[in-house]
């Protein structure tokens, strides 16, 4: 699936798929909202996992899942809204926010599910951002009975196979690799953000600065990180071939302007889980949670509502 290298073209609606209309909304605070009431760790096998949660435990359970250039605070624009009629619980994986790992080899599907046995959650809806979304995608697949609905931004199954980029989201790449070799992890941090959360083929000075600087920081404080090593163990046989058997509704959504694989990955899932519908969300890239949150928020809960979670 190629794109104009200048200008990502509008995705047009299809069976399934509700665009949703560009609006400024509130941008959301990087600091810990007033309403995370519940901020422990849970020790698990090499980690210790921080997490919050918020709502009534005895509500439907929603689990959120952050994005790459992100951690669980990118999530604070949602959780009052959703914690009016669920049990919402979010996490910093190994390697982001506020959780600390060692360098063993770890899971985490099994991180994510072992948070929801400790809250005592038998099965939830899951909500994840890029491979948020893709750790979610893996847990329908492995753990169908943990699993309600599924709800995916910017993601794909594992085991997507690789898509062709357009000549500068290539250069762009290139330049990650680059600050990665010389371990110049501050600059990675904010060419990954300037990659995904700005777009390739968006002028970032054209864009709300209060969404700019918010995108920044989610990324940044990861950057402490850097040097740890621990090894994801990938699932066997990986979703890309099995998402037909998720039987769950499932809400699949991208950017408008997201980078090429997303944009292909989006289209994969919304053709094929057996029980999808879709929504592109316009003027945004990779983080429309974050950079349109009061539209987003509209979709989700609609979306949620419809479908009795």
């Amino acid at each position: 699936m190629m794109e104009n290298p200048t200008r990502t073209p509008l995705i047009t609606p299809r069976l399934g798929d509700s665009s949703a209309a560009a609006g400024a909304g509130s941008l959301p605070a990087v600091t810990p909202p007033p309403y995370a009431r519940s901020m422990p760790h849970l020790s698990v096998p090499g980690a210790s996992l921080y997490y919050e949660t918020e709502g009534a435990l005895s509500s439907p359970a929603i689990l959120l899942l952050h994005a790459g250039i992100a951690n669980l605070r990118m999530w604070d624009p949602q959780v009052a809204a959703l914690a009016a009629k669920h049990f919402v619980v979010r996490f910093d994986s190994r390697g982001f926010g506020q959780t600390s790992t060692e360098n063993v080899a770890f899971s985490n599907r099994a991180d994510a599910l072992a948070l929801l046995d400790h809250l005592g959650i038998a099965s939830a809806t899951l909500i994840g951002c890029s491979r948020g979304g893709s750790i979610a995608i893996d847990i329908a697949v492995e753990s169908p009975d943990r699993v309600a609905g599924l709800v995916t931004i910017g993601s794909g199954p594992s085991g997507f196979p690789e898509v062709e980029l357009t000549e500068l989201e290539d250069a762009r790449f290139d330049e990650l690799d680059e600050a990665f070799d010389a371990r110049d992890w501050h600059r990675l941090a904010r060419l990954e953000v300037a990659l995904w959360a700005i777009g390739p083929t968006r002028d970032e000075k054209a864009l709300d600065p209060e969404f700019v600087s918010t995108a920044y920081a989610l990324n940044r404080v990861n950057v402490v990180h850097a040097e740890e090593s621990p090894v994801p163990i990938p699932l066997e046989p990986p979703a890309s071939n099995r998402v037909i058997d998720i039987e769950v509704p499932a809400l699949v959504t991208v950017g408008e302007f997201d980078v090429t694989p997303a944009l292909a990955q989006y289209e994969y899932l919304l053709s094929t889980l057996p029980f999808a519908s879709g929504c592109t969300f316009r003027d945004t890239a990779h983080l429309p949670s974050v950079e349109r949150p009061e539209e987003f928020e509209r979709v989700l809960l609609d979306w949620l509502t419809s479908n009795g979670l």
